[in-house]
C-alpha cells in the first residue's frame, strides 16, 4: 500500500519505518531533518500536498492541533492533493473538538477521516507495541486495521464518530501524568525520610502501586536519565487539552490542574525538552531536596 507519512520525529520516524518493513510503500515531504535511514526507506517529495497526491493512506503524527491544520490546510496542505477515496489518519495528540472539524473538511473532499492517537512513547514506537485508540467511522477502521498492527499491540476501536480517539488518549495523558506524579512525590517523601529510593522502587514493584510508570520512570528519576521519549512540553500541552475540554464540559478537574503547573514549573527552569518522567524535578525543587543526592 502507498503510505503518505508527516511527521518523523521521536515517535514518527521508527512507526514510519515498521510500515516499511512490513512491506508498504513510503512518501514523506522534504525536511532538513530527515535522517538516513528514512530518505533509503522513503519516496521523498516537495510538500504535503505532493504527498497525499500519491498516497493511498496518509498519516499525520505532529506535536499539536495547529501543526495538523497546517499540514492539512495550510499552504500547499495535504487536503489540495488528496484524492476521492483516501483514507486520512491523524495519530497525533490533537484537540477532540477541532478533530471533529479536520474530519469534516476530509469528508468533504470524499475521504474518510481517522484519528488515532497513541501511548507507549519511543520504546513503543520502535517495538512495534504502540497502544492505538481509534475513533471513525467502522468501514475506515476496518481498513486501516493491519497498518495499525504493524505499529502496535493494543488497538482498540473507541467510538464510531471522530473525536473518540482523542478523548481516549486525553483522559490516558490525565492517568499517566498524575501516576508519574504520585510516584515522584513518593519517592522524594522516602528519600528525605533517609530510605533507598532504588530499593522503595523494588519493593513497591512486588505490590498494588506497581505501573509501568513506577517500573520504567521510576528508574529514570532515581538515575537521572531524562533524554525524552516524551517530552514535558507535549505532555503539558495534552493536559491544557484537558483542561480546556473539561471547562467547555463543566467539570472539575483538581489533581491534573496541579500536575499540569508541576510540568510548567519544570519548562519555565528550562526542562520542556525533558522527558516527561522529569517532572520529579519540580518535586524536588519544591523539597529541596533531590533523590539522585548521596549526601543524605
Amino acid at each position: 500500500m502507498q503510505i503518505g507519512f508527516i511527521g518523523l520525529g521521536i515517535m514518527g520516524r521508527p512507526m514510519a519505518l515498521n510500515l516499511k518493513s512490513a512491506g508498504h510503500a513510503l512518501i514523506v515531504p522534504e525536511r532538513p531533518s530527515l535522517t538516513d535511514d528514512v530518505r533509503a526507506a522513503a519516496k521523498v517529495v516537495a510538500n504535503p500536498k505532493a504527498v497525499a497526491a500519491e498516497a493511498e493512506v496518509l498519516i499525520l503524527m505532529v506535536p499539536d492541533t495547529p501543526d495538523v491544520e497546517a499540514v492539512l490546510f495550510g499552504q500547499d496542505g495535504a487536503v489540495e492533493g488528496l484524492k476521492k477515496g483516501t483514507l486520512v489518519i491523524d495519530m497525533s495528540s490533537i484537540s477532540p473538538i477541532e478533530t471533529k472539524e479536520y474530519a469534516r473538511r476530509v469528508n468533504d473532499k470524499g475521504c474518510d477521516y481517522l484519528d488515532a492517537p497513541v501511548s507507549g512513547g519511543e520504546v513503543g514506537a520502535k517495538q512495534g507495541s504502540l497502544t492505538i485508540m481509534v475513533g471513525g467511522p467502522d468501514a475506515a477502521f476496518a481498513r486501516a486495521k493491519p497498518l495499525f498492527e504493524a505499529m502496535g499491540k493494543n488497538i482498540t476501536h473507541v467510538g464510531s464518530e471522530n473525536g473518540a480517539g482523542q478523548t481516549c488518549k486525553v483522559a490516558n495523558q490525565i492517568m499517566v501524568a498524575l501516576n508519574i506524579q504520585a510516584v515522584s512525590e513518593a519517592l522524594v517523601f522516602a528519600s528525605k525520610a533517609g530510605a533507598d529510593p532504588a530499593k522503595v522502587r523494588a519493593a513497591l514493584m512486588g505490590g498494588f502501586a506497581s505501573s509501568r510508570v513506577l517500573e520504567l520512570h521510576a528508574e529514570r528519576m532515581i538515575n537521572g536519565t531524562f533524554n525524552p521519549g516524551f517530552k514535558i512540553k507535549l505532555h503539558q500541552k495534552d493536559l491544557n487539552l484537558a483542561l480546556s475540554s473539561a471547562k467547555a464540559l463543566h467539570l472539575s478537574l483538581p489533581n491534573t490542574a496541579i500536575a499540569q503547573q508541576m510540568l510548567a514549573s519544570c519548562i519555565a527552569h528550562g526542562g520542556g525538552e525533558l522527558d516527561h518522567s522529569a517532572l520529579v524535578l519540580a518535586i524536588e525543587g519544591l523539597a529541596a531536596h533531590s533523590i539522585r543526592d548521596k549526601e543524605k
